[in-house]
Parts: C-alpha cells; sequence; structure tokens
C-alpha cells in the first residue's frame, strides 16, 4: 500500500530534471501544463478515492489506484508529445490524489493501536522516499535517449504492486461494517493480531464494531457539516486558520522547489542535478528529525520556527543569486529552507485539523482543506517559471512575503493544539476573546466569574471608605445616609 505513496513522491520529483531533454524545442508555457496538471488531478482523485474506498472496499481501491497508476505511467514513458504527456500527468495526479485518502485511511484500520503512529508515518516516509529516488534516477536516465525509462518506473512500480496484490488484505473494519458476521473479517483479524483464541478475536471485532457504530451515529452531508462550521463563530475561525495554514504550505513556494529546483540551480553550481540530489536527501534527514519533534514540541511553536527559518533562508537565497554571499550559500539556504518546511508548515497543516475539530467536523474540514491544498499547488507548478522569469533573483520574494505573514498569523492567531482536546480550544479561545472585548460567562464559568466581579466589587469599597476615612468624611454610622448616596448602588444582583 505504501508503495502507492511512493509513486505520489517520484511524480512529484520526476519532472525536475528532464525537462531539457523531454521533446526539445518546447515552450515554458506547455511544460508548466504539465507539471502543473499533476495538481489538477490531485483534488479529483482525492474525493473519487474517498468514495471508491466505501464503495469497492479498502483492497479493491486500492487496486483499482494501482490501474490508474500503471496507466498513467505507460502513457507517459510513450508519450508521443507534450500534449500527450499533460494528459498522463493528469491521469497519475489523480491516482496520486486517490492514494494520498486511500492509504492512510487503509494503514489506520489494518494497524493496532501500537504501530498505529509508526505506519502512519510511513505515508509520509514513502513519499520523501519516492522524492529523493527520483532524484537519484534522473543521473543515469535524465538523457535524450533514456528520458523514457524515467517516466517507465511509474508503470514498472505499479506492476510490481499488482504482482504483490495476492498479500493485500482487505480492511476487517470495512468488511465489519457491511456484515457484522463476516467471517473473513474474523479470519483477517486472527492474522493481523496473531490471535490463537477465538473469544480474542471476537473482542477485537467488538472494538471494531463500536467504533464503527460511533462514526455512523455522526454521519452528517458534507454541506450540512460544512454550514454548521461556518456558522459557529468559534468553529469558523478554526476553520479560517486550517485553510490560512494549507495556503500557506504551497505559498511559501516548497513545491517550486522540488519541482523546479534543477532549472534554479543552473549557474548556480557546476551540476544541478547534484543540488536537486542534495534537497531531496536533506527533505528524507528533516521528516525524520520532524517525527522527533511532534512529541516534544508544541505545534504553533514549530509553525514559528518554520515559517521564521524559511523567511530567512528566503532572504539569503536572494542575497546569494545578488551575489552578495557565494553561490554554494543559495545551496546551503535551499537545504536550511526545506529543513525548515519539514518540522512545521509541512506537517502541522494537516496535522492541526484533527487536533482543532471533534469527530464529526474532521472528515469535511480536511476535506475542504486538501482541494484548497491542490489548488494551491497547481497555482504554484503553472506560475512559478513566469514568475522566475519576471523577478530573476528576487524569484523568491512572493515566498517571503507569505512566510512573514504566516508567521505574523501563527504569533497572534494560532491557538496552541499539542495536548488539547477540541472543547478546550474552544474555551481558550472564549476566555482570550472576553480579555480584550466584553466578559460573558458561559455555563461552566458562571460560577467563577461571579465570585470574581464580587472581589473586584468589595475591592472598591474597601478602597473608598479608606479614602474617606483619611479625608475625615466617613460615615460610622451616627449620621443619617444622604438620599443621594442611598440611591447610588455600585453593584445589583437580581
Amino acid at each position: 500500500a505504501a508503495l502507492c505513496q511512493f509513486l505520489v513522491g517520484y511524480n512529484t520529483g520526476v519532472m525536475n530534471a528532464p525537462e531539457a531533454v523531454v521533446f526539445p524545442g518546447h515552450t515554458t508555457a506547455i511544460w508548466s501544463m504539465a507539471v502543473a496538471a499533476f495538481a489538477i488531478g490531485g483534488p479529483l482523485g482525492a474525493i473519487t478515492g474517498g468514495q471508491m474506498a466505501d464503495s469497492r472496499g479498502r483492497r479493491g481501491a486500492l487496486l483499482i489506484d494501482t490501474w490508474t497508476f500503471l496507466v498513467g505511467g505507460l502513457l507517459q514513458a510513450f508519450a508521443p508529445d507534450m500534449y500527450t504527456l499533460v494528459v498522463s500527468r493528469f491521469i497519475i495526479g489523480f491516482a496520486s490524489g486517490f492514494s494520498s485518502v486511500l492509504v492512510p485511511i487503509y494503514l489506520g484500520e489494518l494497524a493496532p493501536p501500537t504501530l498505529r503512529g509508526t505506519l502512519g508515518t510511513l505515508t509520509q516516509f514513502a513519499m520523501v522516499i519516492g522524492i529523493l529516488v527520483a532524484d537519484l534516477f534522473a543521473f543515469p536516465f535524465a538523457t535524450e535517449s533514456l528520458w523514457r525509462l524515467l517516466f517507465g518506473i511509474t508503470a514498472i512500480t505499479a506492476l510490481l504492486q499488482l504482482l504483490l496484490s495476492a498479500f493485500l488484505l482487505e480492511s476487517p473494519r470495512w468488511l465489519l461494517a457491511r456484515d457484522p458476521n463476516s467471517l473473513k473479517a474474523r479470519y483477517i483479524i486472527k492474522q493481523l493480531r496473531g490471535l490463537r483464541y477465538d473469544h480474542e478475536v471476537e473482542t477485537e471485532v467488538g472494538y471494531f464494531l463500536v467504533g464503527g457504530k460511533a462514526q455512523k451515529q455522526e454521519k452528517q452531508s458534507q454541506t450540512a457539516v460544512l454550514k454548521e462550521i461556518m456558522s459557529h463563530r468559534k468553529l469558523r475561525q478554526f476553520f479560517i486558520a486550517c485553510i490560512i495554514l494549507q495556503v500557506g504550505q504551497q505559498f511559501c513556494g516548497i513545491n517550486a522547489v522540488f519541482y523546479y529546483s534543477t532549472s534554479f540551480f543552473k549557474g548556480v553550481i557546476d551540476n544541478p542535478l547534484v543540488g536537486t540530489t542534495i534537497v531531496g536527501a536533506v527533505n528524507v534527514a528533516a521528516t525524520y528529525v520532524a517525527l522527533l519533534l511532534m512529541d516534544t514540541c508544541g505545534r504553533k511553536t514549530l509553525i514559528l520556527w518554520s515559517s521564521g527559518g524559511m523567511f530567512l533562508s528566503c532572504i539569503v537565497i536572494m542575497m546569494s543569486l545578488l551575489h552578495f554571499f557565494g553561490n554554494m550559500m543559495a545551496l546551503v539556504a535551499v537545504n536550511v529552507y526545506v529543513t525548515f518546511f519539514e518540522i512545521g508548515l509541512g506537517p502541522i497543516p494537516w496535522l492541526i485539523v484533527a487536533e482543532m475539530f471533534e469527530a464529526k467536523y474532521v472528515a469535511v474540514a480536511m476535506s475542504v482543506c486538501s482541494q484548497v491544498n491542490w489548488f494551491c499547488n497547481f497555482v504554484v507548478g503553472l506560475t512559478f517559471p513566469s514568475i522566475n522569469n519576471a523577478l530573476g533573483p528576487y524569484s523568491f520574494g512572493p515566498f517571503a512575503a507569505v512566510l512573514a505573514f504566516i508567521f505574523g498569523f501563527a504569533l497572534t492567531k494560532l491557538p496552541e493544539t499539542q495536548g488539547t482536546t477540541p472543547a478546550e480550544l474552544q474555551a481558550d479561545l472564549v476566555r482570550r476573546k472576553s480579555q480584550s472585548v466584553v466578559y460573558t460567562p458561559n455555563d461552566t464559568e458562571t460560577e467563577g466569574a461571579i465570585d470574581d466581579e464580587w472581589r473586584k466589587a468589595m475591592e472598591q469599597i474597601m478602597q473608598e471608605e479608606e479614602s474617606e476615612m483619611n479625608s475625615g468624611n466617613y460615615n460610622y454610622g451616627f449620621q443619617e445616609v444622604d438620599q443621594s448616596e442611598e440611591q447610588h448602588v455600585p453593584l445589583s444582583f437580581e
């Protein structure tokens, strides 16, 4: 299953190196379209992937996805012209979007709780390794005679997946959702968990069934859930924060590096492929570092470090291209840029969605975020060559502006989500808003609010009495109470 994610990464990076040798004489516009077509197919595949996973089963959907990669890979390898290449990139993008939704679901449902996190990270590692392998294969194959083999790796890998499909098990959760008495599901659970006794299998089946019932009870149409999110002020703020992070993840320019780093490094270092491969290797290492940091550092802290570090890297890149620094500094800055991306803006925009929303909202929020992400990916892939031609050494300037905005947004607006529940996040948002606007206690805070107001009132009365004593005007009870004073009541309680 993880080979599908490997192909997602491979096809993200495979167009980087062979631009000059694939149908020489093509225009920048048609090549940009071939690169960006990948991101047009992606959101359509993401929508279809979820539907096929429910109707055909996880295993059946994975086989359909593999066949799609095979068709797209063959068409890409034997393309007679650039227009066919654009179509093949669209098909592969469709398969990649399909995979990005399906593979995490499949691995999450098969994995035992103790391995769920490990297998979850396998999807990210498979993708970044795919990018690195595309960079490495470019050395022998990115030539006028062998570029078709470079593109054919997609079809070869998909064929290997089909040959290994006998080892691909169906998700027991999907089987039990269709038939709680499924013997096949029980057999698969026994295989996956290494269980020996029937009562152990039935206990595990019970966990699957309870989880499935909880999900069914919370099912609503996507439109209804989205309306509910947008009508609830706190949920709407969380939703907007997620969208901003998704836009920032793409408009920070990371895929401009993965799509076009070879052309970017021309004139910067002697062999641009070496620079591209170093970036791919650093990307893999940084992904591992990010996994170590996820459970020890706050999400907001990592976003601040990530956007701040990437911003400074963009400045150094531009200064290097303007010859304030040597060319090697540009290479170093690009790798620092990629490293800071992987520790924050890479994983956190996806991770934070599940931490901000309750289960009933997560699927819809994630779906919208995915569509926004793919659209922004398309925009970057299509426009960066033109931006690079127009701005030259200042081509990373727009990315630096986006990163400065993300840093400011994270610093002032983004809540910390690590170790909190969605309900706790909403309560924290209420408290922060109350400090800057008007205090409006909710049901859980009413008692504390009244106590606080009472304490403030008592302190004010004591200060007024002390002032009157010092001035000699204090009424110790021997004087008649003035009518105007009787009418002035500082606090009233119903």
